[in-house]
């Protein structure tokens, strides 16, 4: 395996194998008609869909398999593959990763076992290069027992690459909610249950004088800037509402948060609501 890549990536990379290739792993297990299938092999996600097709048509042809393996065959590998390219594009997390990698297999009449370690930075490792220097140091001369190993390697790194996906999605979610969070301070909660209350106060009064006078609630003339229920409000009620309202939904400047245009609407709101008074009228000679 070649050296590792000196620098260590600190922050998100864009989904991928943490390999020199970036092949993924295909493994097919399909049943017909009482006759079985197995094989796994490596895949090349960027080759064009009409390969799978040609693939499939090969390989019912030379193992003699029934014609019922062909649509099988075509439609796992394309499953197994929109899997992979339904990570691609997203943040995949590594950080400075070295992580074990096992070995449990028998092929024929080999057995390997085996435990190491591998570096995710290393963008240049090659799993097949691997195998072939682990079976050359082991005296194995079994051919079908390099790719079996370099399939068991990619199978592991694969399925880590996904778990870095995942937790690349929930440390954005965690800052979002941390984020988020910062917002409700305990100067905006107060503010909140000392504007709810007044509004609770309000809506109380309006309920009271609808019950008093027996007339149907008309929101429309009820909240009119002429109605006696506005009128009637009390001045220091409404300018709190007014400041807490502004506290609340403000931007911070020098210290104190304000919102202008809010404040400006709900104080004209009020002036307008004032009674206008009445001339007095003339009296008749």
């Amino acid at each position: 395996m070649k050296s590792p890549a000196s620098a260590s990536w600190k922050a998100p990379l864009k989904f991928r194998m943490p390999t020199a290739e970036n092949l993924i792993p295909i493994r097919l297990d399909i049943e017909v008609d009482g006759q079985s299938y197995k094989d796994a092999f490596t895949w090349n996600p960027y080759d064009p869909d009409s390969e799978v097709v040609m693939f499939a048509k090969r390989t019912v042809k030379d193992l003699k398999l029934s014609p019922g393996f062909l649509p099988q065959i075509v439609q796992s590998i394309q499953s197994q593959l929109a899997t992979f390219r339904s990570y691609e594009g997203q943040d995949m997390y590594v950080g400075d990763k070295i992580i074990p990698i096992k070995l449990d297999l028998q092929v024929n009449h080999t057995v390997i076992r085996d435990r190491f370690l591998w570096d995710l930075n290393n963008f240049d490792s090659d799993p097949e290069e691997f195998a072939r220097t682990l079976c050359k140091d082991l005296g194995i001369e079994d051919p079908e027992v390099e790719p079996a190993i370099a399939f068991a390697i990619r199978e592991q790194l694969y399925e880590i690459a996904i778990q870095n996906v995942t937790t690349a999605r929930e440390n954005r979610i965690s800052k979002k909610g941390r984020r988020a969070a910062e917002h409700f301070t305990p100067r905006f909660l107060c503010c909140f249950l000392l504007i709810w209350s007044e509004i609770g106060g309000i809506f109380f009064l309006i309920r009271m004088v609808c019950k008093a006078s027996g007339a149907a609630l008309d929101l429309m003339k009820l909240f009119s800037f002429g109605s006696s229920v506005v009128r009637k409000l009390q001045k220091k009620k409404i300018l709190m509402v007014c400041l807490l309202l502004s506290v609340a939904s403000g931007k911070e400047r020098s210290g104190i948060i304000i919102n202008p245009f809010l404040t400006f609407y709900l104080m004209r709101t009020y002036m307008l609501s004032k009674p206008k008074k009445k001339g007095v009228a003339g009296r008749e000679s």
